[in-house]
């Protein structure tokens, strides 16, 4: 196990709301199949156990649910959030009245093993940049309601965040732009007004998608420019446009595949989607070794 990474914390208020939805979606009027076989004063001991590699995410949270469920319930915690650890590997202990562990099974499993996922990916991308000045962080691609926990799991995987909402910060994105554009503005003058109208904590990032569009929106006064789905060659060209007036964040078409080679061209952002709208969960089983 190597040693962890501090992912920080998740917002409390964020958590309690994604605990109570899952576990009323799970058992909305009590767990009928425990209930009707297991005595009321069974206990159990389970454990939480890697079946496969991986960086662990959201050990907390886990301990939260079964809480939630039973405060009763002993959990102890193997391995902290933000370590990575090997197939066979104990992450945690539960133990506690049987019907108990068993109505807070799934829905504590499911939460960590897709945060965990998500984390083990992340780690995955910010090994394949390390020695480059490029930071991977997240996007708003995430799971509807489970934003919070997703990012969390990013940090605890060596990523970092982008903004959190569309409260945030300014991004004028395609979309964006498209508009401003059929509407007979020039980009550089909607960018420009917009800066001199945004307080001066907000971060007013651009989004483009060709080489002629860099010098405008840089000059405008931009903290970041997004260059969209530019190919190696190409971000190499649109950083010595840029020239240190502006962050570089690089976007579009980032796989494992391509991120080594888009971290070298010097980019100061990598964001992937993929982090959060493709991770798949990780192994993990929770399985009962004592009952009495």
């Amino acid at each position: 196990m190597t040693a962890p990474i501090d992912p920080g914390t998740i917002p409390p208020h964020a958590l309690r709301r994604v605990i109570d939805t899952a576990l009323e979606e799970d058992a909305p009027w009590g767990d009928v199949t425990s209930e009707t076989l297991i005595p009321a004063d069974a206990t159990a001991t389970a454990t939480l156990a890697a079946r496969e590699p991986g960086v662990l995410s959201g050990g907390g949270v886990f301990v939260d649910v079964v809480h939630t469920v039973d405060p009763s319930i002993e959990v102890v915690l193997h391995v902290p959030d933000g370590a990575s650890f090997t197939a066979g590997t104990l992450l945690a202990t539960v133990t506690g009245n049987a019907r108990s562990v068993l109505r807070a099974e799934r829905v504590a499993l499911n939460l960590v093993q897709r945060m965990s996922g998500i984390a083990t990916a992340t780690a995955s991308y910010v090994a394949a940049v390390a020695g480059t000045r490029a930071r991977i962080v997240d996007t708003r691609k995430t799971t509807p309601g489970l934003r919070a926990i997703e990012r969390y799991a990013v940090r605890c995987g060596g990523g970092h965040n982008h903004r959190t909402s569309l409260s945030d910060a300014v991004l004028a994105k395609d979309n964006h732009l498209a508009l401003l554009l059929a509407g007979g503005t020039a980009i550089g003058d909607a960018i420009g007004a917009a800066r001199k109208r945004l307080g001066h904590t907000v971060h007013l990032e651009v989004e483009v998608d060709r080489l002629d569009q860099i010098e405008p929106v840089v000059a405008a006064g931009v903290d970041t420019i997004m260059l969209d789905n530019f190919t190696p060659d190409m971000l190499v060209e649109g950083i010595a446009l840029v020239a240190g007036r502006a962050l570089v964040e690089a976007s579009g078409g980032v796989s494992l595949d391509t991120v080594a080679a888009i971290a070298a061209t010097g980019v100061d952002v990598i964001s992937v989607g993929a982090l959060t709208h493709s991770a798949r969960a990780l192994d993990l089983g929770l399985d009962i070794d004592v009952a009495v």
